[in-house]
């Protein structure tokens, strides 16, 4: 996995103070440093560019997006694409939907991978034709930019529509297992999540849809050890905005992790932050201190880099 943008001056700094003590000795040309964290390696250039690479590279990279909205008054980093680049993703992105949307198609999405608090749940959900023009007049088509106010609005008359099933793989679930390859787990739940909603009916479907977080062959030998596995699966980047059936697993499984994180907000008395950055940190210390760092397991993940910012002792 490979994920790249630009930051701020500001975050620059904060990065070259943060991996000080992880830099490798040799850079690549241009480069202020090269670092290693956990599963992942961390290349930052001269001209603001980020970039990570590895298993937990999503998990990296969600930590300093935070920090630049945080020391940004909100605002995000700046993605690494020119206009005419972004031009040319447009038209690509035409031609791809033309292909996944106006089917009937089956296709999945997950929730809950970067953020430290709460589940990863996983949704695979049915849209057959006569689903579109019902999905699109509740605005599923731009579906990243509902709110989660909206999305709760929405979502149960989505549910009432179309077939679906959801994964919810808890955090002690998550804390107890012995191999936390991310990709892994996405692929295992992606499976059982799309072979559980087939075995609800023969659906007349075209294509199974899954938005590729790694090479299809990765994907495949994650399940090796399953007992039965789907395998005609096409895998296509920003599936969500391509196919309706990944989109609506994508709001079912958001729905469903806004749920969940407002049971553990009940549980423990405060609103839980989402995400990994430093406002779940400061989050997760006020906790420990409140509760003790045992309420972790229940509710975190306790392999990311936060524990350790976390649990000081």
């Amino acid at each position: 996995m490979v994920i790249s943008f630009k930051i701020s001056d500001n975050t620059k700094q904060k990065m070259i103070e943060y991996y000080e003590d992880k830099k490798r000795i040799k850079t690549p040309p241009y480069a202020i440093f090269q670092a290693d964290e956990g599963g992942s390696v961390i290349t930052l250039y001269e001209s603001g560019k980020a970039v990570f690479q590895g298993i937990s590279a999503d998990i990296d990279a969600n930590m300093w997006r935070d920090m630049e909205a945080h020391l940004n008054n909100g605002k995000g980093p700046v993605e690494s694409k020119k206009k005419e680049k972004e031009k040319k993703d447009e038209k690509e992105l035409y031609e791809e939907r033309k292909k996944y949307y106006y089917i009937n198609s089956i296709g999945s999405d997950e929730v809950g991978t970067g953020d430290y608090f709460g589940p990863i749940i996983v949704t695979a959900s049915y849209v057959s034709k006569d689903d579109i023009a019902f999905l699109e007049e509740l605005g599923v088509r731009d579906s990243k930019k509902l709110t989660d106010t909206k999305i709760m609005e929405i979502v149960p008359k989505i549910i009432n529509r179309i077939s679906y099933e959801s994964i919810i793989y808890s955090n002690e679930e998550y804390n107890n297992n012995t191999d936390l390859n991310m990709n892994k787990i996405k692929a295992i739940l992606h499976n059982k999540a799309l072979l559980k909603l087939m075995k609800k009916s023969n659906f007349n479907y075209e294509k199974v849809v899954v938005d590729q977080f790694c090479y299809p062959k990765n994907y495949f030998s994650y399940l090796k050890n399953e007992e039965n596995v789907f395998r005609k699966i096409d895998f296509t980047t920003k599936a969500e905005d391509k196919c309706l059936s990944v989109a609506c697993g994508s709001l079912i499984s958001r729905y469903l992790f806004i749920k969940e994180m407002k049971k553990i907000s009940d549980m423990v008395g405060k609103t839980v932050p989402k995400g990994a950055g430093v406002l779940v940190d400061e989050f997760g210390k006020d906790l420990v201190k409140n509760k003790g760092k045992d309420i972790l397991k229940k509710i975190a993940k306790l392999n990311f880099k936060n524990t350790s910012k976390i649990i000081k002792d």
